[in-house]
């Protein structure tokens, strides 16, 4: 059974049946949201941030939310393999103890301890991120308006329920309650240089970008990761307007961004490849996914009318796992957070079904090498 399936919009299918793909094609790779899911992409990330752009010279953007985030900083680390491997582990380990009757830990909890483990696994290396030599980072927040620019018992739950039917109606119309705030490190590594451009357009969704650095990394990342309710929201991140900062997947769950309509910093990154080659002038967006859909937002998940391809996504090729293939992982799907109540006290029950997800995702890299050294359109769909 193959457990890799490839997907294209229009302008990358038309790349890849003349080219093949190529690492300095690529321009732009996006994280997702998904806590645990995105544990089964690791195996994908080892081999597409070690050995396969290692062969590539260009820029690329990295756009993250929640575990994406992690995700895509722990690609600015040096020695991104190990580091990969670490937080594998690291996140597969975690543990917060119930006490009896409890069914969850409490959000105090988890952002006490979510926040030391951030700080332990980037401790001294902050640098390295924010410098990277070729990787731009950009990490999707989502910050509160009016009624949730504070966390509070009451006015937190009404705000978020004003959200879901506002967005109901319309996407856009939810930035009345909530705002896109992007950090993004530096367009060089000269002092004081300026945020790199954001490699989407912010046309969509009320948006904000926020330069990067070593004052805000850690409360921008644990923002990215603080899913409402079940972590506390980030206050008054420096460098970024006052309020309360959630899981950048509420206004991003899977990063359905505009790239078609990316700024000057894509093209400047494809100067010395050939446009035609490069995608077109803004090179393509690899996405390591966990599935097809690329749904908007986090309260879209129910909204199926949303989950369909729009032409944001003509640029991208999206590798996620055949839906069949999953069945045969442990409880017959990928990880999730539904496991920390499933497993309870049993860690070692969970670390054992989660380490046999992410051993078997070493066929989902394998395959995607193979397909590299001989690409076959007959395994590229629509997306």
């Amino acid at each position: 059974m193959r457990a890799l399936r490839i997907y294209a919009g229009p302008v990358a299918r038309q790349h890849l049946q003349r080219h093949g793909l190529q690492a300095g094609d690529v321009s732009v790779i996006p994280g997702a949201a998904g806590g645990p899911k995105g544990l089964i992409l690791g195996l994908l990330d080892r081999f597409i941030f070690g050995p396969w752009l290692a062969g590539s010279s260009q820029p690329v953007h990295l756009v993250g939310a929640s575990i994406g985030a992690w995700r895509m900083a722990t690609a600015c680390l040096n020695d991104p393999l190990a580091a990969f491997q670490r937080l594998e582990h690291d996140y597969i380990h975690q543990h917060y103890e119930l006490q009896l009757g409890q069914k969850r830990p409490t959000a105090e909890m988890v952002s006490e301890r979510f926040g030391q483990s951030l700080a332990d696994f980037y401790g001294g290396r902050v640098g390295e991120v924010l410098n990277h030599a070729r990787y731009h980072l950009h990490i999707v927040t989502s910050r509160g308006r009016h009624i949730l620019g504070r966390e509070h018992k009451l006015r937190t739950p009404m705000g978020y329920l004003g959200a879901f039917l506002t967005n109901t109606v319309h996407r856009k119309a939810m930035g009345a309650w909530l705002e896109r705030v992007v950090f993004s490190t530096a367009s060089t590594q000269q002092p004081g240089a300026a945020c790199a451009p954001l490699p989407f357009g912010t046309d969509d969704y009320r948006t904000r970008q926020i330069p990067l650095d070593e004052a805000n990394f850690y409360p921008a990342l644990q923002a990215s990761c603080s899913i409402p309710f079940v972590l506390k929201a980030i206050h008054d991140i420096p460098g970024a307007p006052p309020g309360a900062y959630w899981d950048g997947g509420i206004t991003d769950y899977h990063l359905h961004l505009n790239y078609a309509a990316s700024q000057a910093a894509i093209n400047s990154g494809a100067t010395d490849i050939d446009s035609e080659r490069a995608g077109g002038q803004n090179g393509l967006v690899l996405y390591p996914h966990f599935q097809k859909s690329v749904v908007p937002g986090w309260l879209d998940k129910s909204l199926k009318w949303r989950h369909h391809a729009t032409h944001h996504l003509d640029t991208m090729v999206l590798l996620a796992p055949d839906p069949d293939w999953v069945k045969t992982l442990p409880n017959g799907k990928l990880p999730d957070r539904n496991d920390f109540i499933h497993y309870g006290n049993d860690l070692a029950g969970r670390v054992k079904a989660w380490q046999a997800a992410v051993s078997a995702s070493t066929q989902l890299a394998d395959e995607f090498e193979a397909w590299l050294a001989k690409p076959d359109m007959g395994q590229v769909q629509a997306l």
